[in-house]
């Protein structure tokens, strides 16, 4: 069975024909560890595991690289707002990331580089542009002239022109031009800095990438992903020094990007002050929920965040949950059963297949089948006893929330206010919440 993705760099659904068979290589961009990642961070997490999973399943050698990077202006800002050292808080929030990556059940990349470990190699590039002719040096900066790459804006599928008038390009007197975009920059006072032939500095965010997937992949390589919101110019710009300082025809053969996570349709984002951080749940109920939450759109779609669907996923899995045993051994699961996800990594499909399988197997049938095809996609992945005490905690809202609530909503009866009151039963049935009025009291349970 052939595997297919959306390819943003045809703007078409393709089928994924490797360069070799015997060695695919993925790179997906992953955090800049300056603040602990939310929800909207979690989709591309799940999201390329799932297809790290299908290119394993089909192909004998993957290599799947997610780099961090922990040099970066925003870490320098958060690391004097925070008042920390750079250091200190790059781990903490590279070891929050990873405790998130276990939470939500993913498996570990083949290799996960830091950018402070590979300076060397983005030297080396630089310089080769530099020699080249594609960069150019302004005292201690050096910066990539856009106009010598023909093919720039091919991704985004706009012209350059287009394309700078879209977007923030940060200003500079030492450029030649406004879109071109920085390779190397001066490290000002007790900023991290590293010697260089333009004198003591940092990287560009962009180069990062490149340096690092050129380490682990090669020139050229398969899958290149992440979110939607990295097509320009982060990835815009890797494939323009990439392609310039090796001399090839393309950087990565197929481009894969997930649509953003939504709450009440609008963006989730720091700047919107609508973030959820994803360690904000993991006392609070199982990362298996939010796997499935996170599925159940499908990646090219925005995702609309919100406590009804939590409590829908929460609700699934403990139905799932009671077919589970830990003696049934995981069987390798039929390309048939695996199809959606082979076509474009059809999530809502191959979750209508395992409700399938479930009633199946509730009747007796394949049930080794349905633990399998579960545990194929991540889930399942908990023995009862953590499941039945996430259960037991019924976070997705707390007693005491309950309970205040549940006074609201009598005052608002008391003062003939029902629609409030109605407003606010719904509220409590959005997160798994039934209540009754009985002989003069409300009393609540868990649906």
């Amino acid at each position: 069975m052939d595997i297919f993705l959306t390819n943003n760099l045809t703007n078409k659904k393709e089928k994924f024909v490797p360069r070799d068979e015997k060695k695919i290589g993925m790179y997906v961009c992953g955090p800049t560890v300056y603040d602990d990642p939310h929800i909207g961070n979690a989709r591309p997490l799940v999201i390329f595991d799932i297809l790290f999973k299908i290119l394993k399943d089909k192909f004998v050698s993957v290599k799947y690289v997610r780099n961090i990077t922990d040099i970066d202006d925003k870490i320098i800002v958060a690391s004097k707002d925070q008042n920390i050292s750079i250091k200190d808080l790059t781990n903490k929030i590279t070891d929050s990331f990873l405790n998130d990556c276990r939470y939500l059940f993913c498996d570990d990349p083949t290799y996960q580089p830091k950018a402070t470990e590979h300076i060397d190699l983005m030297i080396k590039m630089i310089n080769k542009l530099i020699d080249k002719g594609f960069a150019y040096k302004n005292g201690e900066h050096v910066y990539f002239e856009v106009k010598k790459f023909s093919d720039y804006g091919k991704l985004s599928n706009k012209k350059l022109d287009e394309l700078i008038a879209g977007s923030r390009v940060e200003i500079s007197e030492n450029k030649k031009n406004p879109e071109d975009f920085v390779l190397w920059k001066p490290s000002v006072g007790d900023e991290p800095s590293w010697d260089s032939p333009w004198g003591k500095g940092r990287p560009g965010w962009h180069l990062e990438c490149s340096a690092m997937s050129k380490k682990f992949l090669g020139d050229e390589f398969d899958i290149h992903g992440g979110g939607m919101d990295l097509i320009f110019p982060h990835h815009e710009n890797e494939i323009a020094q990439s392609r310039c300082a090796n001399d090839s025809k393309f950087f990565a053969k197929y481009w894969v990007h997930n649509a953003f996570i939504t709450m009440s349709n609008e963006k989730m984002a720091k700047s919107q002050g609508n973030i959820l951080k994803i360690k904000e749940f993991r006392n609070k109920i199982s990362g298996q929920v939010l796997r499935l939450a996170l599925m159940s759109t499908h990646y090219k779609q925005p995702l609309d965040w919100n406590d009804k669907l939590l409590v829908e996923c929460q609700n699934t899995l403990d139905k799932w949950y009671r077919l589970y045993s830990p003696k049934i051994n995981p069987i390798k699961v039929p390309q048939e059963i695996l199809k959606p996800l082979y076509e474009d990594l059809n999530t809502p499909g191959y979750i209508t297949n395992l409700h399938q399988l479930y009633e199946d197997a509730n009747k007796g049938e394949n049930k080794e089948l349905f633990i399998s095809a579960c545990k194929f996609v991540g889930l399942l992945n908990e023995n009862l006893d953590q499941w039945e005490e996430y259960k037991k905690n019924k976070a997705l809202i707390s007693e005491n929330e309950i309970k205040e609530k549940i006074k609201l909503r009598n005052n608002a009866r008391e003062e003939k206010d029902f629609n409030k009151a109605d407003k606010i039963r719904d509220e409590l049935l959005d997160k798994g919440v039934l209540i009754e009025d009985k002989n003069g009291k409300t009393i609540w349970k868990f649906k």
